[in-house]
This record gives C-alpha cells, structure tokens and sequence, in this order.
C-alpha cells in the first residue's frame, strides 16, 4: 500500500482490492494480510470493526480507509482484537527507536471471527 503517494494510487490499491472481493465466490472465508501503512486507532466510531487492542490512539488516512473497506465487507482487524504485548502489536519501529507502531493488518470475515485465536508479530 503506498505511504506517501498520490490519493489517485491508494485508491487504486483498494479498488484491486474490492474487485477481488467482487469476483470471488461470497461463501468463501476471506483473509487479507496486507502492509496497510495504516494506523488504526481505538476511536469508537471504528470499535466493533478494530476491537479495543491498537497501539495508536488515532488512526491516519489509511486508517480509515481500511475502516471503510472492512466495514463494507462486514470484516474485522483481527491484529487489534486480541490483547497481546507491544512488542508482539507493532509491526514497525520509528527511527527514535523507541515508538512502535501497528501498521501491517489481517482483516478477515466477521462470520469467521471465532476461527482466529489471535495475531502477533515477530
């Protein structure tokens, strides 16, 4: 997923995205494992699709439009629904060396939710 490029780019990433979705078969289970660069955050509007266990306060641009997707395809953000320490949460260190942060997600279906025990990072 690009970072710091165009809308025009990202929003082609997650128009492939939908229209995968689109052609696959709808009873199948779906897991999208994918380096979002998104912050989810723990803003209660996102609660019932990100859980209670993100790293980030609040989510940026690509936060949300993860939000969106997985809202529109009834999933959830199972890397935020499962408690689990920092250090096994985060997905990418900034440069201080100090901050972590989540930014690598695994979405998959809601129906399916109870079939994910959880998700760390190494």
């Amino acid at each position: 997923m690009p970072t710091e490029t165009s809308d025009e780019k990202k929003d082609g990433c997650f128009h492939a995205l939908v229209t995968a979705f689109d052609i696959s078969p709808r009873n199948n289970i779906k897991i999208v494992l994918n380096d979002f660069n998104a912050q989810v955050g723990k803003e209660a509007i996102s609660f019932p699709t990100t859980g209670q266990y993100s790293l980030q306060n609040l989510m940026n641009d690509n936060g949300s439009q993860v939000i969106q997707f997985a809202v529109l395809w009834n999933m959830i953000t199972g890397s935020t629904f499962y408690p689990h320490k920092d250090i096994h949460n985060s997905t990418w260190k900034l440069p201080d060396g100090v901050t972590l942060t989540l930014i690598d997600h695994l979405l998959t279906n809601r129906r399916h939710k109870s079939k994910v025990m959880g998700v760390r990072s190494y």
